[in-house]
Formats: C-alpha cells, sequence, structure tokens
C-alpha cells in the first residue's frame, strides 16, 4: 500500500487515508482524514490527522466533531465530521489521495474542537 511518493500531505488538506489495522473502538477503514500537524514538523514522514466520518445529527452536541459541507475545494461529496478525538500519527505510505482543503475558516473550527478536547484554555 504505498503511499505517494513525492506529495508531502499539508496542513489543512483532506486525504484518503487507511487507517487500517485499527484496535477496540479505534476508526477504522479507508477514509478522508484531515491533516492537523504544521508543515514546519518535517523530521519524521508522519503527519497528525483527524478522520472524517458521515455526519450525525447528535454530533452537533459533540464538542469533538467539526460539521464540514461539502464543496469542490475540499472534494467531500456527502455532510461530513472531523472527529478531533481520534487523532493519530500516520506515516506517509498511509496517505492515498489527496481530495482537497478545508478553508481557513474550518481549520480554526477544527482547531478549536481540538483545543477543546485537551482542555486548552
Amino acid at each position: 500500500m504505498p503511499g505517494p511518493p513525492d506529495l508531502a500531505p499539508r496542513r489543512g488538506e483532506i486525504w484518503i487515508v487507511s487507517f487500517d489495522p485499527s484496535v477496540g473502538a479505534e476508526i477504522r477503514k479507508t477514509r478522508p482524514a484531515v491533516v492537523i500537524s504544521s508543515d514546519a514538523m518535517g523530521v519524521l514522514p508522519i503527519k497528525l490527522v483527524a478522520p472524517i466520518t458521515s455526519w450525525k445529527e447528535h454530533f452537533s452536541k459533540k464538542l469533538w466533531h467539526v460539521r464540514i459541507d461539502p464543496a469542490p475545494s475540499n472534494g467531500l461529496t456527502q455532510v461530513s465530521a472531523v472527529d478531533t478525538l481520534q487523532l493519530r500519527g500516520m506515516d506517509k505510505a498511509r496517505f492515498l489521495q489527496r481530495m482537497g482543503e478545508l478553508s481557513e475558516e474550518e481549520m480554526d473550527a477544527v482547531v478549536l474542537a481540538l483545543a477543546a478536547v485537551v482542555e486548552f484554555p
């Protein structure tokens, strides 16, 4: 399952990422994910990502889910949610295809949700 040879996933981009193997309640499958880590953190070929899943109305009560509507710029085809509670460090080989990117406002919402998850003031 080799990833793209010369493409470095960048912060705010949405990629198709292979999450398997997973254990227990961890998110699984090959699915979209948004790159969270800074582009300046380039020592290892690893990026911190938050998986994207289908939006469910009960997510609106969960601080860690950020609703993302489909748009040509992000490549999503349905209303989705970034799940900031399931962050994972992923090797570049798990990144299969770039889909698009989040807007600056959407990334700000993701960062705020992440701050809530870790109780950052």
